[in-house]
């Protein structure tokens, strides 16, 4: 009975969102602000530690907590910055993936070269996706979907 009310849950949320994309976004953007900006705060203060044991490494625990604190506040009031650094990550999955398959096809061995063209084809995937979802609208309406997708195999799912 638990697993049905979740899995209707999920539906409902699911559609909601589909129909406001962006309320699948903002939440997930300030999850992810805050626990990167509370993140940037450890390594600020591991940075401060640090830099008397080792300088350069307390001088870039340093730089990058800022880095983070930058980030996290970027992700609590911009949900926008959030859905176009999803993107790029996976835009650049996506070119690592082209280059492997790459390699794989002009390698000697003859088994790399199915699993170079199969990288390959993956790779376009994700730059196309990667540049669709820099978009804050379509990442909150496949957010919505997965939502959506999640309730119903859960609640066709044998218990």
């Amino acid at each position: 009975m638990q697993k049905t009310g979740t899995a209707l849950v999920l539906i409902i949320l699911g559609l909601v969102v589909l129909a406001f994309p962006l309320l699948g976004l903002i939440p997930l953007s300030l999850i992810t602000g805050f626990l990167v900006l509370i993140l940037g705060i450890g390594l600020l203060i591991g940075g401060i530690i640090q830099i008397g044991e080792s300088a350069g490494l307390g001088i870039l625990e340093i730089i990058l907590g800022i880095i983070a604190l930058i980030l996290g506040i970027g992700f609590i009031f911009n949900p926008g910055l959030f859905s176009w650094l999803v993107g790029f990550i996976v835009w650049i999955v996506g070119l690592f993936l082209i280059l492997a398959g790459i390699i794989g096809i002009l390698s000697k061995s003859g088994g790399s070269r199915w699993n170079g063209v199969i990288a390959i084809i993956i790779g376009a995937v994700y730059v196309i996706v990667g540049t669709w979802i820099k978009d804050p609208v379509i990442l909150g309406a496949l957010i919505g979907l997965w939502l959506l997708i999640s309730g119903i195999i859960m609640l066709f799912m044998k218990e």
